[in-house]
């Protein structure tokens, strides 16, 4: 059967369902196994959109467990050039409290995963990463948050840690005082496996805590589960009224760089055989 076409994508939680008009699901096979869950195509303030829950439509996927190279893999199955991808975040600033949206620009992997690249041979890929987000998509978008009044950073470096656990109080504050900004298990590989299929990606971060590191500080309580999932959900609406002006924002066609990243990103065994 073929798949619909849609040029943008979203990865995101159960909540995205509401807004989609005249939504059908579909089950793609990929050559690394099962994604999330089945794929859903509808539209959106009239745009084509493809959606997957990236932990499963029952969050059953905790991220260590995601099948991140599926669920990239058959976004390009349905022409998805755009990749959306808000998720939960904790805050490792003071002046970025909870409720912030941070449209990062930058991350640091502290990860332990293996299958971080549809590329394990012959030929070697080693795609760029200086700039792995999306500038135009996070230019558009800070633009639209702001006129809507939510607080949102443009720019801002993501931690990636392994999970399923929080991080201890050390490593918190280790991250702090780097300057980092924010805290998260899922962005990485997925930004990067986006970035391999010539694919934009803008991630949304939505500040649902302080991370541990400011646990000493009276009044300030430590990041638990019962806490993110409270503060996500008072902000999901939000969200949900962002992507509604987001994606008709982006559907046009894309000025950016995104799509030639791996135009000089190759190296062939020929080419290394002639070398020597």
């Amino acid at each position: 059967m073929r798949l619909p076409q849609a040029k943008i994508g979203i990865f995101g939680g159960s909540g995205f369902y509401s807004l989609l008009r005249g939504a059908k699901s579909y089950a793609v096979h990929t050559p690394y196994g099962s994604p999330s869950d089945r794929y859903t195509v509808g539209e959106l303030a009239g745009v084509p959109v493809v959606f997957l829950p990236r932990h499963g439509r029952f969050h059953q996927y905790p991220p260590h467990r995601i099948n991140y190279r599926a669920n990239v893999f058959g976004m390009r199955e349905f022409g998805v050039e755009r990749m959306i991808s808000p998720g939960a975040c904790g805050s490792l600033q003071r002046e970025i409290p909870p409720g912030t949206f941070v449209l990062c620009d930058q991350f640091i992997d502290r990860t332990a995963r293996s299958e971080c690249t549809f590329y394990d041979g012959p030929a070697a890929v080693h795609i760029s990463c200086a700039e792995p987000y999306c500038p135009e998509m996070r230019e558009v978008c800070h633009d639209l948050a702001s006129r809507m009044g939510i607080p949102c950073r443009n720019g801002g470096t993501a931690v990636i840690i392994q999970g399923p656990r929080f991080s201890t109080r050390a490593e918190s504050k280790w991250y702090h005082s780097q300057g980092w900004d924010v805290i998260n298990m899922t962005q990485y590989p997925e930004v990067v496996l986006v970035r391999e299929m010539g694919m934009c990606y803008l991630n949304i971060s939505l500040v649902t805590d302080w991370d541990v590191w400011i646990a000493d500080e009276e009044g300030v309580k430590s990041v638990t589960a019962e806490e993110v999932g409270r503060v996500f959900q008072e902000n999901n609406e939000k969200m949900l009224l962002l992507l509604e002006k987001l994606v008709p924002a982006v559907a046009g066609e894309r000025s950016c760089a995104c799509a030639s990243m791996l135009d000089e990103a190759t190296i062939s065994p020929l080419e290394i055989q002639e070398e020597t």
